[in-house]
């Protein structure tokens, strides 16, 4: 069951890594304090799981600069809280013209397992700080947090269909690289109404929850805001599936086709 929790966290990690195909020196934020992302987290048919993303005002600078808070909560569901109960929280700091991470921390509580990370980015020396050591880096780094909020800012509208591009994220021991195929424009439908999104594959590594052939595939509006619609992933048994069920505050109007 712990191993079905970390995919469900993992697709919220996905969901911000779609749109740096070329890391730019500065984007311009497409949200803005006080926006809240609502998720459910589907096992089959059954809801597993339930992430709300928020953006939060802070009077904490880093450098002298600005910074939005942005907080993700993540708990477990229905029998699955009873089965295996789950209240995650992760924060990230990032500066409010770059976007670039400052400071990121987790507080996890699956079951009997606890675990917390404090995570500082230095960009002047290039090095990131965690619990497990001081780790070097080159270039643009972030968590999975901070990546989402600046990839959003990012134009997508030059992606060609099968173009394949990285992203470098920090994750508990080291940077990490995520390889991500823009698979082409798609209509979906959702509870908040039916939306043009972008369609993107990011790579699984095969093993003991995902098959050999399995796919994850995320949707992303393609509009001004730029927000995970849908995430789907197949597991050795069944599936996973992550749908947004509200959207509040948003900087721009969600638009959708028809609802």
């Amino acid at each position: 069951m712990k191993k079905f929790i970390l995919v469900a966290v993992l697709l919220s990690a996905f969901s911000g890594n779609t749109f740096c195909q070329e890391m730019v020196d500065m984007v311009t934020p497409v949200f803005k304090v006080g926006e809240q992302l609502n998720y459910k987290l589907k096992y089959g048919f059954f809801t597993a799981a339930e992430a709300n993303l928020r953006v939060e005002a802070t009077d904490r600078k880093f450098d002298g600069q600005p910074a939005f808070h942005i907080v993700a909560d993540g708990k477990t569901a229905g029998a699955f809280d009873v089965l295996y109960k789950v209240r995650n929280r992760y924060e990230t700091y990032i500066d409010e013209k770059t976007l670039m991470p400052y400071f990121y921390t987790e507080n996890r509580h699956e079951s009997s397992y606890k675990h917390t990370d404090n995570v500082t980015f230095n960009h002047d020396s290039d090095k990131i700080t965690a619990a497990k050591g001081v780790f070097p880096f080159k270039g643009k780094v972030f968590d999975f947090l901070s990546a989402y909020y600046f990839s959003r800012g990012i134009d997508a509208s030059k992606l060609k269909i099968g173009e394949t591009f990285d992203l470098k994220y920090f994750l508990d021991d080291g940077v990490h690289t995520l390889s991500i195929t823009y698979v082409g424009k798609e209509r979906l439908k959702s509870d908040l109404g039916e939306f043009n999104c972008l369609k993107f594959n990011p790579t699984i590594i095969p093993g003991r929850v995902f098959r050999k052939d399995s796919k994850l595939y995320l949707w992303i509006t393609d509009d001004e805001n730029r927000i995970p619609l849908k995430a789907h992933v197949e597991l050795i048994v069944g599936s996973i599936s992550m749908e947004l069920t509200s959207a509040k505050d948003l900087k721009y109007p969600l638009k959708p086709i028809s609802k």
